[in-house]
């Protein structure tokens, strides 16, 4: 008995270290829950470093401390290299949607009497401005995100720093101010183009006057109050998204690839988020009644 408890003993010794490696095991679900942590992790991180990004736009925004001529320089890149792409752009769609809607509404009823009116309504508080921003998130956002990235992968970035220029002042507090103020008169020439195309579409389809289409009795103040926000909204959020996107660049020029299309996903993404937080709040406060 004596070695038969000598034959014993080692082997319930070496049993112990099975049952504490199972018990160091990873729980069942841990090996689904670690990368999931880990994308929640970097997305915090990154909102935390975009809030910091746009304090320093913000505070560089209300100094005068920048390069002579340069918001001159991207106020014609953004507004004047945008305005035909987006005129061409509203204007098609424009004739697109009354095309359709004249189509429909004669099929049902024939009374086309007040589909300006409506048309006008919905591009003033809805489709204008957010048209418009997403196409200057395609153009402009990929432009700031290819700029900066390439600068950043090149260490230009880090030699601004080294003669003591803060990079997002110089870089991107021109190019926020632009787009800023762009985004409102692109809209306002996009709105433009589409109601004109739309009028003439509805003129030689359907033999609606352009008395009878061109037809603001519908517009208010909620509406224009509502254009105004999402201007601001979208002109704000695109060089906001862009440039975090071209700070963020590494790997050479792939990296300002990745960068690039990020910048264009991203700064779409805001646009369409803005777009239902902004209507979301007009229709519950200033467009209730």
């Amino acid at each position: 008995m004596t070695s038969a408890g000598r034959k014993s003993g080692p082997r319930s010794g070496a049993s112990k270290p099975e049952s504490d490696s199972a018990l160091a095991a990873d729980p069942p679900g841990r090996a689904e829950i670690s990368p999931l942590l880990a994308a929640v992790r970097q997305g915090r991180e990154a909102l935390m470093q975009l809030v910091t990004l746009s304090g320093l736009v913000a505070r560089g925004a209300l100094r005068t401390r920048r390069p002579p001529g340069e918001l001159w320089r991207q106020l014609f890149e953004v507004g004047n290299r945008s305005l035909l792409f987006v005129m061409v752009t509203l204007g098609f769609i424009g004739m697109v949607l009354v095309f359709q809607t004249c189509l429909q509404i004669n099929r049902v009823t024939g009374d086309l009497s007040q589909v300006g009116a409506e048309f006008v309504k919905i591009l003033v508080h809805e489709f204008g401005p957010t048209l418009t921003a997403l196409m200057l998130a395609t153009r402009v956002g990929a432009g700031i995100a290819a700029e900066v990235g390439s600068m950043v992968v090149t260490e230009q970035v880090d030699a601004l720093r080294m003669c003591g220029v803060e990079p997002v002042e110089y870089l991107l507090v021109p190019r926020f101010l632009a787009t800023l103020f762009m985004t409102t008169v692109l809209s306002i020439f996009g709105i433009t183009a589409a109601v004109t195309l739309g009028a003439l579409t509805a003129y030689q389809t359907f033999h609606v006057s352009f008395g009878v289409f061109l037809d603001v009795s519908k517009l208010h103040a909620g509406d224009g109050l509502t254009f105004a926000a999402k201007c601001l909204a979208y002109g704000a959020a695109i060089p906001l998204v862009s440039g975090f996107c071209g700070f963020r660049t590494h790997g050479g020029s792939e990296g300002v690839g990745w960068a690039t299309t990020s910048a264009v996903v991203a700064s779409s993404f805001a646009v369409i988020v803005l777009d239902f937080l902004i209507s979301a709040v007009a229709l519950l406060t200033w467009q209730a009644g």
